[in-house]
This record gives C-alpha cells, structure tokens and sequence, in this order.
C-alpha cells in the first residue's frame, strides 16, 4: 500500500449534515491531520460550511477537489449511490480514502471498490465508527474475556416511530430513496449494527431475510426481518421496523451466553448492562462529541503507516453481502 507519511490534508466530497458535528471538525482536532478543503454540489453550501468550519477552499465539483494538489486523503460522506464513483476516482488520483457507512449500494459495489483498492495500491477505510467507541470496544473485551460463558444467541431490535426516530432529516430524504441510498432506514442503520457483530464473531456461516414495505409511506423497505448463523452455533435474530407506534420504540442488542447475558442500545443510550451468576453490573460512557473522532484517529495512523486498517473494505463487504441478503 501506499501510505502517507506527510500529514494529512483532508478533502470532504459532501459536505452535509453529517460533517456538521459528528466527523468533519475532528480531522482538524488530531495529531498530523487537517481539514484543507470541502466540496457540496450546491456551492452556496460549500461555502457557508467552510466559512463556518475555517477551511480555506471549496467546490462544487468533486473533480476539482480530488484533483487539487494540496489534498492528500479524501473523506467520502455523500450518499451511498455516489460512493463507488468518487472512491475510485480518488484512488486513480492515489489519494487514500476514508468512507461513509453504508459504504455502497450493494456488495457487488464495494467488491468493485475492493478491486480498485488492491489495483492502485491505495488505503481504503469504512467509516463503521461504532468500533472505536468505548461502549463496543468494552462488549467487545467482555466477549473476548468469556465473561457471559458461551455466547448462544443474539438478539437485535430496532423499532422506529416514523413521527419520532433517530434518523437526521434531510430535504430531500435521500435516506428512504433507493436510487440514492441503495435501500431504506435499514439500510442506513443496519450497517453499523451487522459490522460490530462481524467484529465480535467473524463471518456468519448462514444469513436469511426477508424486507417488506407495509406502510408504502416511501419507495423503500420499512420492515426487515434476519436470521444468521456464526461459528461455534451462534444464533443471532433480528427485526428492524421503521413503522411502528411510539409505544413500541426499541434499539436493544441481547448478547444471550450460558453463565449471562450483555445488553445495549446502538444508538439511544452509552449504557452497558451485565448480568451473570455473579450479580449484575452497570457500566456507563461518553461519546466523544464529534463521535466519529476516535475512528479517524485511528485511520489518520493507518494511512500513514502506523497502526492497521479499523476497517477495511474486505470487512465492510460482509456487511454489504448480509444486507443483500434481505433484498427479495
């Protein structure tokens, strides 16, 4: 690979909500890292975020920006159907690439940038951020660490009001248009979920699922069902619903082992139960607030050469073929 060894000088190709606070000002908050430029189709935009931000250039076309010499690494945080496109474009111009989940259309997509990676020799990262965040980090040691004994099942809901859900709003609601997003909420959400349970327990060895969309509210899946199976028969079952009362609201992962059983939310809540034959343990944390800040930390050293991949495409490409398992 060929890694920088100079600091980097970040580009954003799409500027939008998610750059505001969650990842855009954390490439300049981190050692031998900086935000140089920033790109929005609409150009208005792109000014008013690097104005606001303190970034010195701006476009509205991402040619531009990746062919400007001073930018050196290139974060991806358009809409999923323009991810394949700019990431090889960035890899021809040899600039390392850091994108957002999910991090394509499909896996058919992401194995095209995979090829495009090993063929230029260029560092490729996911933006699956949630495995550098304490919370995970810790469920991740107390699995290592056979804290619950055998893991035997998995169990993950994530039940959603239409009229109060997690998901940012947007204009145009680019998330619930396939042609855009490649899916619906699930297939904004769920990314970040099936990484971390292939980060816990490696490839499953069966997946089934089915997607239904019982509202017609949008041209996309509100209901999803997944069944898949892990090494050593570990069972996971999951229900992703975007349609239903307020009443019903839900964003549980139940790790289910035979001496206990972890329990945590992905995205309400930075709280960790434990309960084992030993008692019942609470372990609470905070979120950085630019979240995405430990992760680009981590890929900030990657593509210099110092540390390893947090998540390469090889990784976010299981996640992308689970998804597609529940397209029908």
């Amino acid at each position: 690979m060929n890694f920088r060894k100079e600091n980097l000088r970040w580009g954003i190709i799409g500027c939008g909500d998610v750059c505001e606070v969650k990842s855009g000002p954390a490439f300049s908050k981190i050692a031998n890292s900086s935000l140089i430029a920033v790109m929005r189709r609409d150009l208005v935009k792109a000014k008013d975020y690097a104005l606001r931000h303190h970034v010195p250039e701006y476009y509205n076309d991402a040619q531009q920006l990746i062919d400007n010499p001073e930018v050196n690494a290139i974060y991806i945080a358009t809409p999923p159907a323009s991810h394949e496109e700019y990431a090889i474009k960035a890899m021809e111009a040899g600039k390392p690439v850091y994108i957002e989940k999910p991090i394509a259309m499909n896996a058919a997509s992401c194995k095209r940038m995979l090829d495009a990676s090993i063929r230029y020799q260029v560092p490729v990262s996911g933006a699956y951020y949630r495995r550098a965040l304490p919370l995970f980090k810790k469920v991740k040691s107390l699995l290592e660490e056979q804290k619950i004994g055998k893991v035997k099942a998995v169990i993950i809901n994530m039940l959603q009001s239409p009229t109060k859900n997690i998901i940012t709003k947007t204009d145009d609601n680019w998330r619930v248009n396939p042609v855009l997003s490649g899916g619906g909420l699930f297939h904004d959400l769920a990314p970040h979920q099936l990484d971390l349970m292939y980060w816990f327990f490696g490839k499953p060895n069966e997946v089934t699922g089915k997607s239904l969309n019982q509202d017609k509210k949008y041209n996309a899946p509100d209901m999803t069902s997944l069944e898949a199976v892990f090494s050593d028969d570990i069972f996971l079952t999951g229900l992703w619903s975007f349609n239903v009362h307020e009443s019903a609201v839900d964003d549980t992962c139940k790790i289910i082992g035979d001496n206990g059983m972890i329990k945590f939310s992905f995205f309400r809540q930075s709280t960790l139960e434990m309960e084992t034959s030993a008692g019942r343990q609470v372990f609470e944390f905070i979120n950085p607030p630019h979240i995405q800040q430990p992760m680009i930390e981590e890929v900030v050293k990657y593509f210099r050469g110092e540390g390893k991949n947090p998540c390469s495409l090889e990784d976010a490409l299981v996640s992308m073929q689970i998804m597609d398992s529940t397209i029908r």
